[in-house]
């Protein structure tokens, strides 16, 4: 029988899973892992695969059975996390998008983050003025079908390609003159690198919106973006915090708070309540993670670790861009399996239905308003029906730094005590208090004769006492020492059976609590990548020599 048993969960170990990972250029990466594979594994296949170094700003999100976005964690079993039936499904995504993507080592990374905020173009993520919608769709038309040849590009020609959710005839018109007129020449790396540099400058550059509502029931999303924390209502970013002025993230339940403290020891408690516990959480987690990888050394460090690289660039094939919006793909490295598919569907859909679409299901979480019908975008028409009308983009007016301004809080005053005493040092005695003072004083035999009787107590008495106390100050504190050394190694002990996969109920109720949840992410998770970096930074240095 316990040959059996051991059979059993030999079979079980062994059980493979077919996994499917959405690319940035919509075809799709198959392979098999086996059931207690960890992220880590499958996110080193997916970036051999791809043939990418640069891969501290990339992620693989999937969506649970309960309809729940979540970035796969790489210390973790894929199997556990996912909670579904085979075959897997999951999407690999820009998780941190760089501060200053067109700083990049290697062109294969800005082109995957070019991918990126072209998604983010086209699902709304991305607001911006028209002028700057139309330079940006200007810089993917060059990118992908090269310069303006009247013989191929005939009038009307940008109307067959889809950049926004929704545009105007106004809107296309301006970006084939661009195309037409500025941009000729420029390679495909180089419309990239422009249409980054652009990008980056918008203020929803970067940002993953989390529909909330705050305390007075009003819609609102929440973001992180490689500059800090931001709010926004309607189309208008109401709430900029940058990283370091923010404290501490927490969450209970629904509740999610963000603590911040400003100039002039100004100290703010933003709140917000998520639809679900679990999207709760998952606003905690992003925010965890993003201040450290932002506010620390983490970021710093990446960059420097790719600054290292040196190798031959690998080469990227686009393909060129045809109506329907197929998106371009890459040359990719060796890899176990994959299965590329070109997914085509009608574009003409509203900006939230974008938001919600199931080409891009694993990728973003349905989001609509739920207060007097306001979502994350502007509700915005085609100018086909009235040439008046306004296209799917922020208005076209500048934005007032005063929108991103907190309220004023209530100043958390202190007591100041104001302890009045006599002045004992410099005041004067009466004559009765001196005649007293001098009556009490001991002439000089009486001093001379206390002096020898306390001379020969000490003499008697001092040594053995300050012996004995010496000797019990010392084992108390032997006894502190040996007790916290105890404590720390049971301590380490107990984080590293906790953060393993030991499947104990001890263990796992530990591990669903939410302090537990906050010492992973805020403090263990970025030890960890800073010893990994150090570790890369070694390796490579020793690779030099």
């Amino acid at each position: 029988m316990l040959s059996r048993l051991m059979s059993g969960s030999s079979r079980s170990l062994e059980r493979e899973y077919s996994c499917t990972v959405r690319l940035l250029d919509d075809s799709e990466y198959t392979c098999t892992i086996q059931r207690d594979a960890k992220g880590q594994y499958l996110f080193d296949l997916l970036c051999h695969h791809l043939n990418l170094l640069e891969k501290d700003y990339f992620g693989i999100r999937f969506v649970d059975p309960d309809k729940q976005r979540h970035w796969l964690e790489f210390t973790k079993s894929v199997v556990k996390q996912l909670r579904s039936q085979p075959p897997f499904t999951m999407c690999f995504r820009v998780k941190f998008y760089p501060a200053d993507p067109a700083a990049l080592k290697e062109e294969i990374t800005r082109y995957l983050v070019f991918l990126q905020i072209k998604r983010d173009l086209y699902h709304g993520r991305l607001l911006c003025k028209t002028s700057d919608a139309a330079l940006l769709a200007a810089y993917i038309l060059q990118a992908e079908i090269g310069d303006y040849d009247p013989g191929k590009h005939p009038e009307g020609y940008s109307s067959k390609f889809q950049f926004f959710p929704k545009h105007s005839e106004k809107l296309e018109r301006k970006i084939a003159e661009i195309h037409r007129t500025e941009l000729s020449g420029q390679t495909p790396a180089t419309s990239e690198l422009n249409f980054l540099r652009k990008a980056q400058t918008l203020e929803t550059y970067g940002v993953d919106p989390h529909p909330c509502k705050d305390v007075s029931g009003n819609a609102a999303f929440l973001a992180f973006t490689p500059f800090g924390f931001v709010v926004l209502q309607g189309n208008k970013r109401v709430h900029f915090i940058k990283w370091n002025e923010v404290t501490k993230l927490k969450f209970e339940g629904k509740t999610f708070y963000l603590y911040v403290s400003q100039k002039e020891e100004k100290k703010i408690i933003l709140t917000y309540f998520a639809p679900t516990p679990e999207a709760c959480k998952h606003l905690w987690k992003c925010g965890i993670e993003n201040q450290a990888f932002y506010n620390g050394r983490v970021a710093k460090e990446v960059m420097e670790s790719s600054a290292k690289i040196k190798r031959e660039p690998p080469e990227i094939h686009r393909a060129g861009m045809v109506p329907s919006r197929s998106c371009p793909s890459i040359t990719h490295g060796p890899r176990l399996s994959s299965v590329p598919r070109t997914r085509r569907r009608a574009v003409h859909i509203s900006i939230m239905e974008g938001l919600e679409s199931l080409r891009d299901s694993a990728h973003s979480t349905p989001v609509r308003a739920s207060s007097h019908g306001d979502t994350f975008l502007p509700h915005v028409r085609s100018s086909r029906a009235d040439s008046n009308e306004r296209v799917a983009v922020i208005a076209d007016e500048a934005y007032s730094p005063a929108d991103s301004v907190l309220p004023t809080p209530v100043a958390e005053h202190s007591l100041e005590l104001m302890l009045l005493s006599r002045q004992i040092n410099g005041a004067t005695c009466s004559i009765e208090e001196e005649k007293e003072s001098e009556a009490s004083t001991p002439t000089a035999a009486e001093l001379e004769a206390l002096g020898g009787e306390l001379r020969a107590l000490c003499q008697g008495h001092s040594r053995p006492e300050e012996e004995q106390v010496n000797k019990f100050v010392l084992s108390v504190l032997r006894l502190l020492l040996v007790t916290m050394g105890l404590l720390f190694v049971l301590l380490l002990l107990l984080i590293i059976l906790t953060e393993s996969d030991l499947d104990i109920a001890f263990f796992r109720d530990i591990r669903q609590t939410p302090e537990f949840e906050q010492f992973h992410y805020q403090y263990f998770c970025p030890l960890r990548r800073w010893f990994a970096c150090k570790i890369r930074s070694v390796v490579s240095l020793l690779i030099d020599t």
